[in-house]
């Protein structure tokens, strides 16, 4: 009895997991393989201003968001390493550039947003060293429980296009439909997936997590100007992963759709997830945006762009002004 029990859970859970990591590692075989860096610029958030919007590029898809004084991770993953941890060993896709931020400069986050359940967006010793009682977390259908083991404050989930105001922080949040998938391993099906447009003190920023084209981003427009979107550039070959991820031409396209002024790319050049060149991402990008490249705010990990204080146009952590849609100099957004 004890052998058919243990040979039925075997079937029923650890052979999807082997034959997810055979193909995973089968697939490798065929993905660049860069060299490890350091990011250029490291995140200060210690010294960030609270009066106005202030937004950092970790890494992947991991944003650093100071709204007007409410700290804000999306999606965090600081770690070295993704994946399915077997005991002592996790295996799946490394880091080839470190997170441009150290927990230890964060002296508070207020709220986690978290888009999906794939490793690359959920990952649990990020959140467990994240955790605190002040710390809120919005989460996609589905997924609370893969956090009940935390301190954090509250988990609350959002699905569809439903809204909620978080009145201690003044923050509204509100869930927007995108085009992914969100199982974790293969028998997570109810797993959910959205995006987000975050909304304080007049500030709008929309954040997708993943999605492929979808021309549904237009509806955005309804909910009033976008200031900054943060739009996912990378892991679309082979082809068949444009069933998840969009190109970064897609991601311009979402991007005109939205009505957003600033783009800020995300999802590329951190972990290799797919086939094409690390580097490719931004280039195409760059090249889909022509004459209005200027409105791309970010280029590396480090990079900060600022908005929003009072009497000030926006600019790059340097101090340089970052350039308006009718200014066609390229911004530059440096030291964190």
């Amino acid at each position: 009895m004890i052998n058919m029990l243990f040979a039925g859970l075997f079937t029923l859970i650890a052979l999807p997991i082997l034959l997810m990591i055979g193909m995973w590692l089968n697939m490798r075989r065929r993905f660049p393989h860069p060299p490890r860096e350091e990011p250029p610029h490291r995140l200060t958030p210690s010294r960030w201003r609270d009066d106005e919007v202030t937004v950092g590029w970790v890494g992947h898809s991991t944003v650093l968001i100071n709204l007007y004084g409410v700290k804000i991770l999306t999606d965090p993953v600081l770690g070295p390493q993704i994946g399915v941890q077997l005991g002592p060993w996790q295996i799946g896709p490394k880091r080839h550039v470190d997170p441009a931020l150290d927990p230890e400069e964060l002296d508070r986050v207020d709220l986690i947003l978290l888009s999906h359940a794939h490793m690359d967006h959920l990952d649990l010793p990020t959140l467990g060293k994240l955790a605190h009682p002040k710390t809120q977390v919005i989460t996609a259908r589905g997924t609370s429980r893969l956090l009940r083991q935390l301190s954090f404050r509250d988990v609350m989930e959002l699905g569809g296009e439903e809204s909620v105001t978080l009145p201690h922080l003044d923050v509204r949040v509100t869930a927007v439909p995108v085009r992914h998938w969100g199982n974790r391993f293969p028998w997570n099906t109810g797993y959910g997936y959205t995006g987000y447009l975050i909304e304080r003190c007049g500030a709008r920023l929309f954040y997708p997590g993943d999605t492929a084209y979808t021309p549904e981003l237009k509806k955005l427009r309804r909910r009033g100007p976008i200031d900054l979107a943060f739009m996912p550039i990378g892991a679309y070959s082979p082809d068949s992963f444009q069933r998840n991820h969009c190109t970064p031409e897609q991601a311009w396209k979402m991007f005109l759709d939205t009505g957003a002024r600033w783009f800020m790319p995300i999802h590329y050049d951190t972990f290799v997830l797919s086939q094409e060149p690390v580097k490719e991402p931004l280039q195409r990008l760059l090249a889909a945006a022509g004459e209005e490249a200027h409105r791309i705010v970010t280029r590396k990990q480090g990079d900060v762009f600022r908005f929003g204080r009072s009497g000030e146009s926006p600019r790059g952590a340097s101090g340089d002004e970052s350039p308006t849609s009718s200014d066609k100099a390229k911004p530059v957004s440096s030291m964190g």
